[in-house]
This record gives C-alpha cells, sequence and structure tokens, in this order.
C-alpha cells in the first residue's frame, strides 16, 4: 500500500514521500485496512521496528486536520516521551486547514499542576504517570481529546507501574467514550483479550523489516532456532565479546545485555581492550569523551566512561546520570560506539538498534528488589533491539549458555517460546489505594455503587470477572474511612479535604498517613535530618538505600549521635530487629540526602554510600517531591510552623546547597558547582551578579562566556556583542589548555 493512496492530509503525505516513505509495512497496512484512519480504535501488536509509531502518527494528524481534534501521546518512561516528542516535532513545519502550524508539546513532572497551558497544542506527550495526575486535577482540556495513543501498553502486566496505565486508560475512556485509543503493543500472547478490553480491532503480526535470528551460543557455537549454526572464533575467552567483536569486524555495532550494573561496566572494559584488534578509534571518540566529562560533576563512573568510550565502547544503566546516559544513546546512534552494554532496562527505553544482541545471562537484578530470570516477553523485547533497518539484511540475537543442559534449556524456555500472557496487576490493597482514593476524590465515582462500576471497566475486572474486585474494594474504602480520607453518609461517598489534597499531590495514602503520625511526635531537636528521614520513611519513597554490612556500625553511631532528632523517635533493635534494619534503611536513605543538601561532591557521595549519579538523582526527586507534599499537608493536621522550614530545605535539595547558596541556583545554567564558584569569588546575591562586569565573571571557574550571557539576561545586566564574541574565543582557549592538563593528568 502506498502513502499516496492513504486517506490522510495531502501536506502530510507529501511530507513522508518526501522524508522517503514512500510504501507502508505490512503491519501498517493492517492497521489501516482495520479502520486506523476511519477512527476504529486499534490494538496493534507487532515486533520492535515494525512501524507502529506512524500509525499513531497517522491517527493523530488525521484528527487534527479533519475538525481540530486533539490527542494525548501515552508513555512509560520520561525517556521514550522525549524521543517520540522528538519525531513529532518532524510535522511542526506544517499548516494545518485554520492557517496554525501543527504543534507538540511534552509534559513528564510537576504532579500538583492541571497544566491548563497544553490545552494550546495538538498534541500532548506524558508518562502514564502524568496523564493520570493530570485526570486527578480534572484538566478541561482532556474534554477535548479526540485520540488516545498508548505506547508501550504491553507494560500493564508490570507490578509497578501497569496498574496506573490501566486505571488511566479505564477513566480515559470513562471521561471521552468517543475519543479514537490506538494501543501499541509488543506481540503476546492474548492480544485479542486486552482488544476486546479496549472494545478495539486487534492486528497482530510477527513480520519485521529485518529478519532476526535467534539462538544460543556454548563453546564457541551458536545453534539457531532455524537449526542452522555458526562457529565464533574465541579470541577473547569472554563468549559476549567474541559474538560481539565478530559483528563489529563485519560493519555493525553490538549490544550485550548483562545482569547487573557491576558487569555492564566489567563488560564494556573488556570490549575496549578486545576492540583494539579490529578497529581505530580516534578524534570523534574523544570528543564524546570531553562532553561526558564536561557534562556535570566529575566522578569515577564518569571518568571511567569517558575512558571506555574514547576506546570505543561503552556502558548504559541506571546508574548514570540522565546527561551521560544521553550521550551514550547518541554516540550508539551515531556509530561512534561499537559495543554497549547494558542491564535489561535499556530494552524498555529508547529505540537503540543493533546488528547483534547478545544476553550474557537471562537474569536481571535490581537494587532492592534482588535476582530474578527475565520473562519471555522481556527476553523478546531484548531481541528486538537486533538488526538496524536500512543497514542490516538480518539481525542476530544471541543467549550465552556455559553448559550444554544450559543450552537445551534456554532453547526451549526463551527462544522457542511465545511471549506470556498479559495479566493485570490492579487488584493488590496497597495498589488499588491510590486509585481508588482519586476516583472518589475528583468525583469519578460518588457511591460504592459507582466506585464497583468504574473498577468493572478495568483489565483486571475482563480477566477475573466484575465481582473478584469488589472485596478488595470494600477493604480499601474501610481504610481510607478509619484515615479520614473519605466520608461515607448512606450510600453516597466524599472525599474529605485531606483525601482531596492526597490525591492532588499524587502520594500513596499510606504516605500522607506516615506524615501526620510523624509530625505527632515532634523530636527534641529539629533539624534537616528530622524531615529527610521523614520523608524517607514513606512507601512513596522506594527502594529504600539498604546499608551494606560494613556500614552498620557507623549507622548505630549516626543514630546514637542524631537521637533526639527523628520524628517519631528509633525502634528498639532487641524488640523489633526487623523494624529497626528498616529504620536503618531510612536513616541511610537521609543521610544520602543530607550529604548532598550539605554540598558533597557527587563522587564523595558515591564513595562513602554506593550511591550512583542516576540514583541519587531519583532520590533527590523523589525527596523534593515528598518534602512539598509534607509543606502542603502540615496545615492540614494543624502544623503550619513547619511549613517555612520546608520550604527552605526543599529548595536546598532541588539545587543541592547549603542555604546561602539558594537565590544563586534559581538561576538557569547554575548549579550547585557554578553557585558555589559564583559565592567563592564574591557575588553573593543578584544584586552582585547585576552589578558584576561580563569579564570579572567568565573568570569565575566553570564560568564560561554562554554561562555568562545567560546570567546576564537573566539579572538584567547587559553584555554587548562584541565582548561576548571576544570572550567566547578566551573561553576556547582555555577549555583546549584545560582538556589538555586533564590528559597530562
Amino acid at each position: 500500500m502506498l502513502v499516496s493512496e492513504l486517506n490522510i492530509p495531502s501536506p502530510v503525505a507529501k511530507l513522508l514521500m518526501d522524508r522517503g516513505i514512500r510504501e507502508l509495512y505490512p503491519p501498517q497496512v493492517d492497521a489501516v485496512k482495520a479502520g486506523a484512519l476511519e477512527g476504529r480504535n486499534i490494538l496493534l501488536a507487532s515486533p520492535t521496528a515494525s512501524g507502529k509509531t506512524l500509525v499513531a502518527e497517522l491517527c493523530v494528524l488525521k484528527h487534527v486536520w479533519e475538525g481540530g481534534g486533539k490527542a494525548l501521546y501515552l508513555t512509560p518512561l520520561r525517556a521514550l516521551a522525549s524521543e517520540k516528542y522528538g519525531e513529532f516535532k518532524k510535522y511542526g513545519g506544517l499548516v494545518k486547514p485554520d492557517g496554525k502550524r501543527f504543534t507538540s508539546a511534552i509534559s513528564t513532572g510537576d504532579y500538583d499542576s492541571s497544566d491548563p497551558w497544553l490545552s494550546r497544542f495538538d498534541v500532548v506527550l506524558t508518562t502514564n504517570e502524568k496523564a493520570d495526575s493530570l485526570l486527578r486535577h480534572k484538566s478541561k482540556w482532556l474534554e477535548d481529546l479526540t485520540v488516545v495513543v498508548a505506547d508501550e501498553i504491553h507494560l500493564i502486566t508490570e507490578p509497578r507501574r501497569g496498574p496506573t496505565l490501566e486505571v488511566v486508560l479505564a477513566r480515559v475512556k470513562q471521561v471521552n467514550p468517543d475519543a479514537q485509543l490506538i494501543a501499541l503493543s509488543a506481540t503476546v500472547e492474548n492480544a485479542v483479550e486486552v482488544a476486546e478490553w479496549l472494545d478495539a480491532a486487534a492486528v497482530t503480526t510477527e513480520w519485521r523489516p529485518v529478519p532476526l535470528k535467534e539462538g544460543v551460543y556454548h563453546r564457541g557455537e551458536v545453534m539457531f532456532k532455524d537449526g542452522s549454526s555458526r562457529l565464533i572464533s574465541q579470541e577473547t575467552g569472554v563468549p559476549s565479546i567474541d559474538i560481539a567483536l565478530e559483528s563489529v569486524a563485519n560493519g555493525g555495532q553490538a549490544l550485550i545485555f548483562t545482569e547487573t550494573r557491576k558487569s555492564a561496566v566489567d563488560m564494556s572494559r573488556k570490549a575496549v581492550k578486545a576492540l583494539t584488534r579490529v578497529c581505530k578509534t580516534g578524534r570523534l571518540e574523544g570528543r564524546v569523551a570531553e562532553r561526558i566529562l564536561g557534562a556535570r560533576e566529575k566522578t569515577r563512573l564518569s571518568a571511567i566512561l569517558a575512558e571506555h568510550v574514547k576506546g570505543g565502547a561503552g556502558f548504559h544503566h541506571a546508574g548514570l546520570s540522565a546527561e551521560h546516559r544521553r550521550l551514550v544513546e547518541d554516540a550508539f546512534r551515531s556509530g561512534v560506539i561499537k559495543i554497549l552494554s547494558a542491564t535489561p532496562t535499556l530494552a524498555a527505553g529508547v529505540n537503540l538498534p543493533a546488528r547483534t544482541v547478545v544476553l550474557s545471562s537471562y537474569e536481571r537484578y535490581e537494587p532492592g528488589y534482588g535476582r530474578y530470570p527475565i520473562s519471555v516477553l522481556e527476553y523478546k523485547q531484548i531481541c528486538g533491539r537486533a538488526g538496524r533497518p536500512m543497514y542490516d539484511r538480518f539481525g542476530e540475537a544471541v543467549l550465552v549458555a556455559k553448559t550444554l543442559d544450559e543450552q537445551e534449556f534456554l532453547m526451549e524456555k526463551y527462544v522457542l517460546s511465545k511471549p506470556e500472557k498479559l495479566w493485570s496487576k490492579l487488584a493488590v490493597e496497597t495498589v488499588l489505594r491510590p486509585h481508588v482514593l482519586s476516583t472518589i476524590a475528583t468525583g469519578y465515582a460518588r457511591s460504592e455503587e459507582g466506585l464497583k462500576r468504574f473498577f468493572s471497566g478495568t483489565f483486571f475486572a475482563h480477566q477475573y470477572g466484575e465481582w473478584t474486585i469488589e472485596g478488595k474494594l470494600g477493604h480499601v474504602l474501610r481504610y481510607l474511612f478509619d484515615e479520614g480520607m473519605v466520608d461515607v453518609q448512606g450510600s453516597r461517598v466524599e472525599a474529605t479535604r485531606l483525601g482531596r489534597r492526597v490525591s492532588e499531590l499524587y502520594i500513596d495514602p499510606e504516605s500522607a498517613v506516615v506524615i501526620r503520625s510523624g509530625l505527632g511526635k515532634e523530636p527534641q531537636v529539629l533539624s534537616e535530618l528530622s524531615y529527610l528521614h521523614l520523608t524517607s520513611k514513606t512507601p512513596d519513597l522506594s527502594p529504600k538505600l539498604h546499608p551494606r554490612a560494613r556500614e552498620k556500625k557507623a549507622l548505630d553511631e549516626f543514630v546514637e549521635e542524631h537521637q533526639f532528632e527523628f520524628f517519631g523517635g528509633i525502634p528498639d533493635p532487641y524488640v523489633d530487629f526487623y523494624e529497626y534494619e528498616a529504620f536503618l534503611a531510612e536513616v541511610k536513605t537521609a543521610q544520602v540526602l543530607l550529604d548532598w543538601v550539605n554540598e558533597v561532591p557527587e563522587d564523595e557521595i558515591l564513595k562513602r554510600h554506593g550511591v550512583e549519579p542516576g540514583d541519587l538523582a531519583r532520590l533527590v526527586e523523589l525527596a523534593n517531591w515528598l518534602l512539598y507534599a509534607v509543606e502542603q499537608l502540615a496545615p492540614l493536621f494543624g502544623k503550619e510552623k513547619h511549613q517555612p522550614f520546608l520550604r527552605k530545605l526543599r529548595l536546598r535539595v532541588e539545587g543541592g546547597v547549603r542555604e546561602e547558596l539558594v537565590p544563586l541556583v534559581q538561576l538557569r545554567g547554575v548549579g550547585r558547582v557554578r553557585a558555589r564558584a559564583l559565592y567563592n569569588s564574591g557575588y553573593r546575591s543578584i544584586e552582585d551578579l547585576r552589578k558584576a562586569p561580563a569579564a570579572a565573571l567568565m573568570a569565575v571557574p566553570t564560568i564560561g562566556p554562554e554561562t555568562t550571557r545567560m546570567i546576564k539576561e537573566q539579572v538584567g545586566g547587559k553584555m554587548s556583542r562584541e565582548e561576548w564574541v571576544r570572550l567566547k574565543k578566551e573561553a576556547r582557549a582555555l577549555e583546549q589548555k584545560l582538556i589538555s592538563e586533564y590528559r597530562e593528568d
């Protein structure tokens, strides 16, 4: 089927053809034939890179052009939302029938806002959690939706995030039943069942643009699913590296999935050593390495990453900062990184195809959750990264076995198996609590019967029957009533003032209970630690940072030293050992945050506590959100006096600074390192920066011409173009000098 034959706006068809997209892939054809462009709900389940996103884009654009429709595009991860936002921006030059340009927006943060500004855009891209928050705030523009896209809907089976997606889709169907729904999924066993729940046509296919060969490696040979085999030269003694090396030698790239972050770094190190045998590295790799070192505070981890990238390899895991992950992804896409080792989390994130995908282990490890085998669905998702459209004739996905028995097991368990069925994980009471509260608080249900009616529209009820969830709803309702978050009058159910605010703040009702209990048992001494530990006690701050064995003695001493600073006191280790162990995990979490606000460098935090930059960033974001929740809830508990301290502490957590730097880190482009450099150089207020000559600011360590201009624009000072150009030239010379000194060091 040709693009020119499609019933889509002519400017869209022209843009696609100008970009070389003239004919549809088979899954795209099947979706069109199933009625995607006629407004029918569609569940498109097909492998990675089979063109699912284009189907969603065409439906969105058709709605916008024909009747001025509005679209919501849901993704499970922020990185994926950013990637899809980039894809929609290519349509930004198109002019709609009303004479205005097509617009797109992305919103993934600030859960306590209805974001009315999003009403101005044709398509809004969000995470599932942000969409849930917008629904809780009853954003008016959601009523205008004519099409909703749910990307990666197979993640509905994931215990931690799946229930949110399920409730969002159920609520969207309730709020806007006439909106078209486009659900995009990996191939799964029960796609038809999911489609029935969504009242959609199921389009399922195994077709891929690049054929995939799956196999298992053992002792120098890969046995493939189709019965063929291939010998692998055992050059390094590390099977995963040998397989990847062969791919690179033949002009490809390789992704190696490892079990842990540590093994990903170790595999990358081995790849650097091996790559010297098959390719040369030079200026491009060096430039990326320099960007990595300059992206943020230097840590041991970023220094190792930069060194590996110089050698043509790299690693990718959740412990890296977001900036470093982006640089690694871009370097792999551009071919600068030839072999990339990663933990399985990458498979559910951004699109990084490679000729060869190697699974060095079929297990995965997550801090706080332990080690477990990956599912067949996850394995198939990882395999989907193999084969680069327009570059490779086929892709290869290879599992590594240590024994012959394991080879047979892996072939049967993963290669020859189909992905598992998707199962709803909604009916766990701790999962249900926030969704029941939000359903009542927003008025989507005003009685127990209405509550049952809403949840009867969930995937869980579709799978197990409506009656199965009724008992759990009763238990949750009792809990919310006992904790003062809902009020029951006869058949009528309403949220209390506390319940409405808890729902709007997007926190677990249990977190609100912990906060109320804590604030009711004030310590003798109130300090930063008091509030940081209080937020660490909440279930929303999870997983906690469990102490290593060698840290426990020092933590015990820390607790004794600060014994009068904890809301709620200290559990007795002799009475309840496990409660005290959980308390120590909370204390370690608070201790890391305390170091952060006292400007301890990221590398020192890594050394002291074993907390990597990516984990630290997520911890800081969670703590900032929960401190805001404590600040907002305090007046409802008669504890307004805590608000001023909480407000200052939240700004310190956000910036990672002591109190005197708070005004400086509010400036765009000025982080904790630059703020401290400015402060130590005598620039201690906004007025100081306004009066300072541009040349003097640029002389401050870490403050270059770009940052100087940014600062001046914000504080109201002036800077001529001639001065900026001159300073930029001086900065380039200084940068080259520093790079030379770093290399010599």
